[in-house]
Protein backbone atom coordinates (compact mmCIF):
# COMPACT_ATOMS: atom_id res chain seq x y z
CA UNK A 1 0.00 0.00 0.00
CA UNK A 2 0.87 3.69 -0.53
CA UNK A 3 2.13 5.50 2.54
CA UNK A 4 0.62 8.74 3.37
CA UNK A 5 2.75 10.61 5.91
CA UNK A 6 2.86 13.79 8.03
CA UNK A 7 6.44 15.07 9.80
CA UNK A 8 6.84 18.15 11.65
CA UNK A 9 10.01 20.55 10.82
CA UNK A 10 12.02 22.15 13.60
CA UNK A 11 12.22 24.87 14.22
CA UNK A 12 9.01 26.16 13.64
CA UNK A 13 7.72 27.45 9.88
CA UNK A 14 7.00 31.00 9.40
CA UNK A 15 4.03 32.65 10.30
CA UNK A 16 1.74 32.36 7.19
CA UNK A 17 -0.03 36.02 6.37
CA UNK A 18 -2.50 37.06 9.10
CA UNK A 19 -6.05 36.51 8.44
CA UNK A 20 -8.23 39.33 7.36
CA UNK A 21 -12.07 39.89 8.26
CA UNK A 22 -13.13 38.85 5.05
CA UNK A 23 -10.96 35.58 4.85
CA UNK A 24 -7.82 33.83 4.88
CA UNK A 25 -5.06 34.55 2.09
CA UNK A 26 -2.72 31.78 1.36
CA UNK A 27 0.03 31.32 -1.58
CA UNK A 28 0.18 28.13 -3.58
CA UNK A 29 2.65 26.41 -5.71
CA UNK A 30 2.46 24.37 -8.55
CA UNK A 31 5.80 22.56 -9.21
CA UNK A 32 7.14 19.77 -11.35
CA UNK A 33 10.73 19.19 -9.78
CA UNK A 34 12.53 16.33 -12.32
CA UNK A 35 13.47 14.65 -9.20
CA UNK A 36 15.82 17.19 -8.93
CA UNK A 37 17.67 17.32 -12.25
CA UNK A 38 17.95 20.90 -13.84
CA UNK A 39 18.06 20.80 -17.69
CA UNK A 40 18.64 23.63 -20.09
CA UNK A 41 18.73 21.87 -23.47
CA UNK A 42 16.47 19.25 -25.30
CA UNK A 43 19.41 16.78 -25.68
CA UNK A 44 20.54 16.96 -21.84
CA UNK A 45 17.18 14.84 -21.90
CA UNK A 46 19.68 11.96 -23.42
CA UNK A 47 23.06 13.11 -21.82
CA UNK A 48 21.21 13.38 -18.79
CA UNK A 49 19.00 9.68 -18.99
CA UNK A 50 20.76 7.88 -16.27
CA UNK A 51 20.03 10.73 -13.85
CA UNK A 52 16.83 9.06 -13.84
CA UNK A 53 17.96 5.76 -12.33
CA UNK A 54 21.10 6.31 -10.61
CA UNK A 55 21.83 9.16 -8.14
CA UNK A 56 24.69 11.89 -8.33
CA UNK A 57 25.60 14.45 -5.66
CA UNK A 58 24.39 18.04 -7.52
CA UNK A 59 20.55 16.19 -6.94
CA UNK A 60 21.04 17.50 -3.11
CA UNK A 61 22.33 20.75 -4.45
CA UNK A 62 18.93 21.14 -6.53
CA UNK A 63 16.78 20.05 -3.64
CA UNK A 64 18.12 22.07 -1.22
CA UNK A 65 17.49 25.54 -3.56
CA UNK A 66 13.94 24.23 -4.33
CA UNK A 67 13.34 23.90 -0.81
CA UNK A 68 14.50 27.68 -0.20
CA UNK A 69 12.42 28.67 -3.01
CA UNK A 70 9.21 27.05 -1.98
CA UNK A 71 9.46 28.30 1.77
CA UNK A 72 7.29 31.16 1.25
CA UNK A 73 4.19 29.53 0.35
CA UNK A 74 1.64 28.04 2.44
CA UNK A 75 0.59 24.92 -0.13
CA UNK A 76 3.13 23.26 -2.10
CA UNK A 77 2.13 20.52 -4.87
CA UNK A 78 5.19 18.97 -6.45
CA UNK A 79 5.29 16.07 -9.08
CA UNK A 80 7.92 13.72 -10.14
CA UNK A 81 9.37 13.21 -7.05
CA UNK A 82 11.15 10.16 -5.48
CA UNK A 83 9.68 8.39 -2.70
CA UNK A 84 12.96 6.87 -1.49
CA UNK A 85 15.16 4.88 -4.14
CA UNK A 86 18.29 4.23 -5.38
CA UNK A 87 18.33 7.17 -7.97
CA UNK A 88 17.11 9.55 -4.65
CA UNK A 89 19.92 7.61 -2.59
CA UNK A 90 16.83 6.83 -0.63
CA UNK A 91 15.90 9.65 0.50
CA UNK A 92 12.38 10.49 0.27
CA UNK A 93 12.07 14.06 -1.73
CA UNK A 94 8.59 14.94 0.05
CA UNK A 95 9.95 14.48 3.67
CA UNK A 96 13.10 16.09 2.55
CA UNK A 97 11.61 19.27 0.94
CA UNK A 98 9.16 20.00 3.64
CA UNK A 99 12.40 19.70 6.19
CA UNK A 100 14.34 21.90 4.09
CA UNK A 101 11.18 24.24 3.96
CA UNK A 102 10.09 24.20 7.17
CA UNK A 103 6.58 22.80 6.54
CA UNK A 104 5.26 20.88 9.46
CA UNK A 105 2.85 18.79 7.46
CA UNK A 106 3.15 16.53 3.76
CA UNK A 107 1.53 14.19 2.55
CA UNK A 108 2.79 11.97 -0.56
CA UNK A 109 1.74 9.16 -2.56
CA UNK A 110 4.00 6.96 -4.58
CA UNK A 111 2.01 6.51 -8.17
CA UNK A 112 4.60 3.82 -9.93
CA UNK A 113 7.56 1.88 -8.42
CA UNK A 114 10.38 0.49 -10.67
CA UNK A 115 11.87 -1.97 -8.59
CA UNK A 116 14.85 -0.16 -6.04
CA UNK A 117 15.93 2.02 -8.45
CA UNK A 118 12.60 4.78 -8.93
CA UNK A 119 9.84 5.42 -7.06
CA UNK A 120 7.74 7.94 -9.22
CA UNK A 121 5.67 10.47 -6.39
CA UNK A 122 3.41 13.18 -5.61
CA UNK A 123 4.34 15.37 -2.22
CA UNK A 124 1.82 18.50 -0.94
CA UNK A 125 3.59 20.31 1.76
CA UNK A 126 1.58 22.63 4.09
CA UNK A 127 1.43 25.32 6.48
CA UNK A 128 -1.39 23.71 7.85
CA UNK A 129 -3.17 20.60 9.32
CA UNK A 130 -5.20 18.52 6.80
CA UNK A 131 -8.08 16.46 7.80
CA UNK A 132 -8.39 14.26 5.40
CA UNK A 133 -6.41 12.23 2.64
CA UNK A 134 -7.70 10.13 -0.27
CA UNK A 135 -5.21 8.66 -2.48
CA UNK A 136 -6.74 8.01 -5.85
CA UNK A 137 -5.60 5.43 -9.18
CA UNK A 138 -6.82 7.61 -12.06
CA UNK A 139 -7.38 5.91 -15.29
CA UNK A 140 -4.52 5.21 -17.46
CA UNK A 141 -3.42 2.59 -20.15
CA UNK A 142 -0.27 2.30 -18.72
CA UNK A 143 -0.66 2.41 -14.98
CA UNK A 144 1.12 5.19 -12.87
CA UNK A 145 -0.86 8.17 -12.71
CA UNK A 146 -2.30 9.19 -9.63
CA UNK A 147 -4.63 12.15 -7.78
CA UNK A 148 -3.63 13.10 -4.23
CA UNK A 149 -6.76 14.80 -2.55
CA UNK A 150 -6.25 16.55 0.11
CA UNK A 151 -8.65 18.39 3.10
CA UNK A 152 -8.01 21.35 4.97
CA UNK A 153 -9.68 23.32 7.70
CA UNK A 154 -13.43 21.74 9.39
CA UNK A 155 -15.01 19.32 7.73
CA UNK A 156 -18.42 21.29 7.19
CA UNK A 157 -16.93 23.71 4.90
CA UNK A 158 -13.31 21.88 3.94
CA UNK A 159 -10.64 23.28 1.31
CA UNK A 160 -10.24 20.56 -1.17
CA UNK A 161 -7.04 20.42 -2.72
CA UNK A 162 -6.46 18.26 -5.45
CA UNK A 163 -2.74 17.27 -6.89
CA UNK A 164 -2.39 15.76 -10.32
CA UNK A 165 0.03 14.42 -13.14
CA UNK A 166 -1.94 13.63 -16.04
CA UNK A 167 -0.63 11.79 -18.84
CA UNK A 168 0.34 12.18 -22.13
CA UNK A 169 -1.75 10.72 -24.11
CA UNK A 170 -5.06 12.98 -24.81
CA UNK A 171 -7.77 10.29 -24.39
CA UNK A 172 -6.28 9.56 -21.30
CA UNK A 173 -6.39 13.14 -20.29
CA UNK A 174 -9.79 13.50 -21.10
CA UNK A 175 -10.76 10.13 -18.83
CA UNK A 176 -8.73 11.63 -15.57
CA UNK A 177 -10.55 14.63 -16.03
CA UNK A 178 -13.83 13.09 -16.10
CA UNK A 179 -12.72 11.34 -12.95
CA UNK A 180 -11.39 14.35 -10.98
CA UNK A 181 -14.99 16.01 -11.97
CA UNK A 182 -16.30 13.42 -10.67
CA UNK A 183 -14.72 13.65 -7.60
CA UNK A 184 -14.77 17.66 -7.04
CA UNK A 185 -18.81 17.82 -8.05
CA UNK A 186 -20.04 18.28 -4.46
CA UNK A 187 -16.90 20.16 -2.93
CA UNK A 188 -17.56 24.24 -3.36
CA UNK A 189 -14.13 25.35 -2.27
CA UNK A 190 -11.55 23.09 -4.64
CA UNK A 191 -7.97 24.00 -5.54
CA UNK A 192 -6.91 21.28 -8.80
CA UNK A 193 -2.92 21.83 -9.39
CA UNK A 194 -0.40 20.12 -11.13
CA UNK A 195 1.41 19.18 -14.36
CA UNK A 196 -1.70 18.78 -16.44
CA UNK A 197 0.16 18.54 -19.78
CA UNK A 198 -2.19 20.12 -21.84
CA UNK A 199 -2.81 23.87 -23.08
CA UNK A 200 -5.35 26.10 -21.04
CA UNK A 201 -7.40 25.52 -24.52
CA UNK A 202 -7.16 22.15 -25.27
CA UNK A 203 -10.52 20.50 -25.33
CA UNK A 204 -10.35 18.64 -22.91
CA UNK A 205 -9.27 21.25 -20.30
CA UNK A 206 -12.19 23.44 -21.66
CA UNK A 207 -14.65 20.48 -20.64
CA UNK A 208 -13.22 20.31 -17.33
CA UNK A 209 -14.31 23.90 -17.21
CA UNK A 210 -17.75 23.73 -18.25
CA UNK A 211 -17.93 20.43 -16.12
CA UNK A 212 -17.30 21.64 -12.98
CA UNK A 213 -17.07 25.77 -12.95
CA UNK A 214 -13.50 25.40 -12.39
CA UNK A 215 -11.48 28.28 -13.85
CA UNK A 216 -7.79 28.86 -14.71
CA UNK A 217 -5.71 31.05 -12.46
CA UNK A 218 -4.43 33.52 -15.65
CA UNK A 219 -0.97 33.88 -15.37
CA UNK A 220 0.32 34.72 -19.18
CA UNK A 221 3.26 32.81 -19.30
CA UNK A 222 4.82 29.58 -20.42
CA UNK A 223 5.90 27.04 -18.28
CA UNK A 224 7.63 24.25 -20.48
CA UNK A 225 10.34 24.15 -20.78
CA UNK A 226 11.95 26.11 -18.49
CA UNK A 227 15.18 27.50 -20.67
CA UNK A 228 12.92 28.53 -23.82
CA UNK A 229 9.21 28.24 -22.68
CA UNK A 230 6.83 27.52 -25.32
CA UNK A 231 3.97 25.37 -23.84
CA UNK A 232 1.57 25.91 -20.79
CA UNK A 233 1.61 22.58 -18.97
CA UNK A 234 1.56 23.66 -15.49
CA UNK A 235 -1.83 24.83 -14.02
CA UNK A 236 -4.13 26.10 -10.44
CA UNK A 237 -7.77 25.99 -10.90
CA UNK A 238 -9.82 27.10 -8.50
CA UNK A 239 -13.55 27.35 -7.56
CA UNK A 240 -15.58 30.52 -8.20
CA UNK A 241 -15.82 30.97 -4.38
CA UNK A 242 -12.23 31.40 -4.12
CA UNK A 243 -10.73 34.98 -4.91
CA UNK A 244 -7.35 35.07 -6.87
CA UNK A 245 -5.39 37.87 -6.17
CA UNK A 246 -2.42 36.81 -8.06
CA UNK A 247 -1.29 34.41 -10.14
CA UNK A 248 2.62 34.45 -11.55
CA UNK A 249 4.84 32.32 -13.23
CA UNK A 250 8.58 32.07 -11.52
CA UNK A 251 11.81 32.26 -13.96
CA UNK A 252 13.54 29.75 -11.54
CA UNK A 253 16.20 27.29 -13.59
CA UNK A 254 15.83 24.53 -10.91
CA UNK A 255 13.60 21.40 -13.52
CA UNK A 256 12.94 21.36 -17.03
CA UNK A 257 9.20 22.91 -15.63
CA UNK A 258 8.85 26.48 -14.34
CA UNK A 259 6.57 26.62 -11.13
CA UNK A 260 3.09 28.16 -11.12
CA UNK A 261 2.20 30.66 -7.90
CA UNK A 262 -1.15 31.85 -6.61
CA UNK A 263 -2.41 33.53 -4.01
CA UNK A 264 -6.24 33.37 -3.57
CA UNK A 265 -8.47 34.95 -0.86
CA UNK A 266 -10.70 31.86 1.09
CA UNK A 267 -14.36 32.93 2.08
CA UNK A 268 -14.94 33.44 5.76
CA UNK A 269 -16.25 30.31 6.45
CA UNK A 270 -13.16 28.49 5.15
CA UNK A 271 -10.71 28.10 8.02
CA UNK A 272 -7.66 27.00 8.12
CA UNK A 273 -5.62 26.01 11.37
CA UNK A 274 -2.65 23.82 13.08
CA UNK A 275 -5.51 22.07 15.77
CA UNK A 276 -5.34 18.34 16.41
CA UNK A 277 -7.27 16.45 14.84
CA UNK A 278 -7.75 12.74 13.42
CA UNK A 279 -6.62 12.25 10.16
CA UNK A 280 -8.72 10.39 7.85
CA UNK A 281 -6.92 8.35 5.32
CA UNK A 282 -8.23 6.18 2.46
CA UNK A 283 -7.45 5.06 -0.97
CA UNK A 284 -9.26 4.53 -4.00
Amino acid sequence: MDQTETVTASPPPPSAPPASSSGQHLRLLSYNIQVGITTRHYRQYITNSWKHVLPYPERMDTLRAIGQFIAGFDIVGLQELDSGSLRSGFVDQAEYLAQVAMFPHWYSRTNRRIGHFAQHALGLLGRYRAHRIIEHRLPSRIPGRGALEVHFGHADAPLVVVLLHLSLSRRARQQQFNYVARLIDTQPYVVVMGDLNCQPESREMLALLDDTQLRIAPHGEHTYPSWRPAQSFDHILVSPALSVREAKVYPVAYSDHLPVGLEVLLPPDVRLDNKPTNLEYAVE
